[in-house]
């Protein structure tokens, strides 16, 4: 079977032309001719490209496959002999068990449904505040910097225990080693300054603990090395995610007005319609496995080694998996998407990030009424592929007074 797969041999960085929302056309070809592909990384390596729902699952619950750094390939650029380090201590996500679940475990009861629902009020307070400071601004604004980055970033600033005064150097730290436009220089001492500011929270903790998750955290066996590792993975997996989400899934309502004024005219909807822009968006593109042993996956001899790249945004408009993938449709039913990943690596904070967009969208709609690009949908700014998540630099928006 091997023979008749499809070849991918440079991983696919741009999207087509007016099609801001949608995975790379060459993406999307590839699963055209089948769920998983052969593909070439940078340095000649062979490994394969799954973009079939189905087998990314698979993948993903599959101890089979690992997901340890020191095992990974970058997808998109040749480092020579140089070997990825493993995960640094408490960033569990690069992790495999039992090290994955030392980390997770004390997490799992702060991140629960019921715990996220009760943060709802909060959330409410912080989007009410960022819409009014926008309607006392005038009649625009860049909808990234005016609301969807601060909101996520005030919320996990405050699970943190991040004090209030650090709160807006610390936010722009993270983005500046995140944004995936950053001079490899700054991008190095911007990060280098976010340990270096997150183990003095670590300390500050320790010394006096306050009601916050680092201060739970703080109270127990793990190492400062292993709290800050567990601190840095908590922002970039709940800020950055969510605020993309929240800016790109504005600009995909304003570009789709019948569904928009679906979801205004039936707040119910808002639960609904979050599930679908996870799926519809997929700003998490791709992530990495490295098979352990040989794995047969889709009829395929997956060798022991091989590295393969899974895509979630392509795993999200599979055909066989979703009807006319490629509507955004609010209506439509059944989640079972990817966005958030799959197995004991799926995303901890998806029921913190449920409840921000479900609370941002209405309320931004409900405020705003007439809300509009205040620039033709092809001048908005888009983040490079390069960055890990997708999403827009900047959504310049008006509304009348």
């Amino acid at each position: 079977m091997g023979e008749l797969l499809h070849t991918v041999t440079t991983m696919p960085t741009e999207r087509r032309s007016g099609c801001p929302f949608d995975p790379p056309a060459e993406l999307l070809d590839a699963r055209r001719h089948g769920p998983i592909s052969h593909y070439t990384f940078p340095g000649g390596e062979p490994g394969w490209l799954i973009t079939g729902y189905d087998l990314v699952r698979s993948v993903l619950a599959d101890s089979r496959f690992s997901s340890r750094r020191e095992l990974m390939l970058h997808p998109t650029i040749d480092y020579g002999d140089m070997k990825a380090p493993p995960a640094p201590p408490g960033e569990f996500l690069l992790m495999d068990e039992p090290q994955h679940s030392r980390y997770r475990k004390p997490l799992m009861g702060k991140f629960t449904v019921r715990r996220m629902r009760l943060l709802t009020e909060r959330i409410e307070q912080i989007t009410a505040d960022h819409l009014d400071a926008m309607e006392e601004a005038g009649t625009s604004a860049d909808l990234v910097t005016a609301f969807a980055k601060p909101i996520p970033a005030i919320v996990i600033c405050e699970l943190l225990g991040v004090p209030y005064r650090d709160r807006e150097s610390f936010q722009e730290q993270v983005d500046s080693f995140m944004n995936g436009e950053t001079s490899d220089e700054d991008m190095i001492a911007a990060y280098t300054a976010t340990q270096d500011y997150l183990a003095e929270l670590v300390a500050a903790k320790r010394a006096n603990p306050t009601d916050d998750v680092l201060s739970d955290l703080a109270d127990s066996d793990l190492t400062d090395e292993e709290l800050r590792g567990m601190a840095l993975l908590l922002l970039a997996a709940g800020l950055d995610t969510t605020a993309n989400m929240l800016s790109l899934g504005t600009f995909a309502l304003l570009r789709n007005p019948e569904q928009l004024a679906a979801l205004r005219a039936d707040p119910a909807l808002a639960d609904r319609a979050v599930e679908e822009l996870l799926r519809y968006l997929g700003v998490a593109k791709t992530f990495m496995r490295t098979a352990l042993e040989d794995v047969e996956v889709g009829g395929t001899t997956i060798g022991a080694g091989s590295r393969v790249i899974l895509s979630y945004n392509t795993a999200n408009r599979d055909p066989e998996r979703f009807t006319d993938p490629h509507t955004l449709d609010l209506h439509r039913q059944g989640g079972g998407h990817l966005a958030f990943g799959h197995g004991i690596h799926q995303c901890l904070g998806q029921q913190l990030a449920r409840v921000e967009m479900k609370v941002a969208f209405p309320a931004l709609f409900n405020r705003f009424p007439a809300l509009r690009l205040a620039v033709p949908p092809a001048e908005v700014a888009l983040r490079p592929e390069t960055a890990d998540i997708y999403g827009v630099k900047s959504l310049p928006v008006t509304w009348e007074a």
